[in-house]
């Protein structure tokens, strides 16, 4: 038997003992190292994203390939005794948004069968990063991890991928941009170590609060040249605030990866220069207030919303954290073993709903509680 922890329903994480599964040649058994969490476990959690079932959270997981079957060794290029990671969406290969390489609007699996958020009554359950072992079916994507990358950074993979794409792949970022990016949650940190890796000439992080005092000054520590409280009395007009920082100068591109933060959006669109790009990354959650729609139109904006990671990503995220370039072993974390209390009151905490959040959450099955 496998020890797990399962939503049963919000805010009713339970321990379970699920039946480990036998593993054929096309199919593989995962010993989780550790899991990272983010807002999707959170809101998860809280019930704002509920698909009515019960299920095995968790999506950012790092382990050790325990069994694997040779077809799934060949195929993947990994072997028993290999540290991996396993990317959220799972992928057949061979329908159209596949062979795009747009697989997470893959036409069997998508968004509806993500790593993290499969129902525990569709065997063998163990569809989550929060239990001792992850089932990883003939469709996944798994990625080596370096061998002296500690498994609890290296769930670092999905947030800094996340940064790597949507701060630099989808909009273009070159070299010498001016870049603003609004959120320093770990994926706007990630965001912003990705832009300053490209070589942005001004990178400017705003937040928002008490919460965020923190995360401004871990911005300051990945090197960006202006980090914005923008509760702040100094604040309250990061567009002047940059103009005044860059000799006149608007944002290249804007990356807003605020999570339910509706006027944020006013600001991405007048942070950014004539002809920029503005990439729309955190869901707003509610109606967006003071939208002023025809500034797309007088500064001839480019917006493009970005959803999920892809492989490119991944592995450019690996390369960084391997580097050592940036201090990402040294964010805030937060870890707890398979406690089903104490992992509910993390993501509480990362809800907002008691104390400070940190930084980085993980789950580690073999932490001692």
């Amino acid at each position: 038997m496998t020890r797990a922890l399962v939503l049963e329903s919000p805010r009713t994480l339970v321990e379970r003992d699920l039946p480990t599964p036998t593993i054929a040649d096309d199919d593989a058994l995962l010993r989780v190292e550790a899991c990272g969490l983010c807002g999707t476990d959170h809101e998860q959690f809280t019930g704002q994203l509920f698909g009515g079932f019960a299920f095995v959270p968790g999506h950012e997981t790092v382990g050790v390939i325990e069994t694997i079957g040779a077809a799934a060794a060949r195929r993947w290029g990994v072997a028993v005794g290999d540290r991996v990671a396993v990317e959220v969406f799972q992928r057949c290969g061979r329908c159209d948004a596949c062979v795009a390489g747009a697989y997470n609007r893959c036409r069997r699996h998508g968004l509806t069968d993500m790593y993290g958020f499969i129902d525990v009554a569709k065997a063998p359950g163990l569809w989550g990063g929060y239990a001792e072992h992850q089932y990883l079916a003939p469709d996944s994507l798994v990625l080596r991890v370096p061998d002296d990358l500690d498994p609890q950074v290296a769930t670092l993979f999905n947030p800094l991928g996340a940064g790597i794409r949507w701060g630099v792949t989808v909009p273009g970022t070159r070299r010498g941009d001016v870049v603003a990016i609004l959120g320093p949650g770990v994926r706007g940190l990630a965001a912003a170590a990705a832009v300053l890796d490209v070589g942005a000439s001004f990178v400017l992080v705003t937040g928002a609060g008490a919460r965020d005092t923190p995360r401004l000054d871990m911005a300051r520590r990945l090197g960006v040249d202006l980090a914005l409280d923008v509760t702040r009395p100094d604040g309250t007009d990061p567009a002047r605030r940059l103009r005044a920082a860059t000799g006149g100068r608007l944002a290249d591109v804007v990356i807003d990866v605020t999570a339910k933060a509706p006027a944020a959006l006013a600001q991405a669109l007048a942070l950014a220069r004539p002809g920029g790009t503005v990439v729309l990354a955190g869901t707003r959650g509610a109606p967006v207030p003071e939208f002023a729609a025809d500034l797309v139109v007088y500064k001839e904006l480019r917006v493009v919303g970005a959803l999920g990671v892809d492989t490119e990503a991944y592995r450019a995220a690996f390369d960084m954290l391997a580097s050592g370039r940036y201090p990402f072993a040294k964010f805030d974390r937060r870890s707890e073993a398979l406690d089903a209390a104490r992992v509910s009151d993390l993501l509480a905490t990362m809800a907002g709903e008691r104390g400070t959040p940190p930084l980085h959450a993980v789950v580690s099955p073999s932490a001692v509680t």
